[in-house]
């Protein structure tokens, strides 16, 4: 069993053919709650239905806020879709809100997954079904189902790419690598660095990988708040105290935001532009790849992730039970949540043209 406490630790596997959120390719333990009995019931097909998002962090955020307005609406239900732009407590307002607008369910995708225990306590005592939307609601009985993509699987496809970008390079190491991960306070940034060094640590203790700073653990390398300037800043330093003679080969990168800060910070210092990971499928990011400087993306299509979130809610309103197909993994500390996991892609410039073919917006990027 995968344990997912505030910080997580984490184990599994690599393949090729699986995105804070990503764009297109296409029994429970604990306790029973009341929101639970409430959804076996249904409810009435014109409810509303919250929906609770970080800031916007990246453009698949903003992306988000608009499929959840249209694809709740499509579907009948008066949505309510909010974004937590002032941090946490904002958050917390916000779903004490829609908890009085009288919201039949909940989908959270939370600032810190922590922090919302008083809100989401709340809404079970009205009877809300909770869904924690991307990022996993931590340390409370009162969440009743989990939709996301594969994160750890995430971090393993970008410590895979690292690796076989670098070899392309350079068929023959040892590498010389830094290691970037999310912001602290995201449940998610502890997943993808777990996958990624469960392929990296052991080419670390083999030699092949040598980080020249030192800076192995999660809590050297994160980015507060997943902010770009806090990035680039660190990668100053890096260069500044550990590359001034030394070749760069390869940077582990959580997300395309960082990782074109991470790019910047090495153009700015005249070196070559190492090997550098991605997620999101970011438009200036798949253009960074097609002009062959960013190395790798991950594809986590938002267009699917709401998609079936919603199909989810349809479920719940009929009284039925939604899809999930992972009901032992994620332990949020209090109980095992019953999970909806999709696939990610891993993408490089050799098959963007195929993984984005049915994206509108990125498909043209391609050619």
């Amino acid at each position: 069993m995968r344990t997912f406490t505030k910080v997580l630790a984490v184990t599994a596997v690599a393949g090729l053919a699986l995105t804070g959120c990503g764009r297109s390719s296409d029994s429970t333990s604990g306790s029973t709650s009341s929101g639970s009995a409430a959804a076996a019931s249904g409810f009435a097909a014109d409810s509303v239905i919250g929906v609770s998002l970080p800031q916007k962090t990246s453009e698949n955020w903003v992306l988000a806020e608009k499929l959840f307005n249209d694809d709740l609406s499509g579907a009948g239900f008066k949505q309510d879709v909010q974004f937590a732009n002032g941090g946490v407590a904002e958050q917390q307002n916000q779903i004490d809100a829609m908890i009085t607008k009288g919201a039949k369910v909940l989908v959270v995708g939370a600032i810190d997954g922590g922090q919302l225990g008083g809100q989401l306590k709340s809404a079970k005592e009205k009877g809300i079904t909770v869904i924690a939307y991307d990022r996993l609601l931590t340390n409370t009985a009162d969440v009743d189902y989990y939709i996301a993509y594969d994160n750890f699987k995430v971090g393993v496809l970008q410590g895979t790419a690292l690796l076989e970008g670098m070899k392309a390079k350079k068929p023959n190491g040892p590498y010389n690598v830094e290691l970037f991960a999310g912001s602290p306070d995201d449940n998610n940034a502890k997943v993808f660095f777990e996958g990624a060094m469960s392929v990296l640590q052991p080419k670390i203790d083999d030699g092949t990988l040598k980080v020249v700073s030192g800076q192995t653990k999660f809590e050297q390398a994160v980015t507060q708040g997943w902010k770009a300037e806090n990035a680039q800043n660190r990668m100053d330093t890096l260069l500044a105290g550990s590359y001034t003679g030394t070749e760069l080969d390869g940077v582990l990168s959580p997300n395309d935001t960082l990782a074109r800060a991470i790019i910047t910070s090495v153009k700015s210092a005249g070196k070559p532009i190492p090997v550098v990971t991605g997620q999101d499928s970011e438009v200036e990011s798949v253009k960074s790849i097609m002009a062959g400087e960013q190395y790798s993306t991950i594809n986590k299509d938002t267009r699917n992730l709401v998609k079936e979130t919603v199909a989810m809610v349809v479920a719940l309103q009929k009284g039925e039970k939604p899809t999930v197909n992972d009901e032992k993994s994620y332990d949020n500390g209090v109980k095992v949540v019953p999970a909806n996991l999709l696939a990610p892609v891993i993408v490089t410039k050799a098959n963007a043209a195929e993984a984005y073919a049915n994206d509108p917006t990125l498909s043209p990027l391609t050619k």
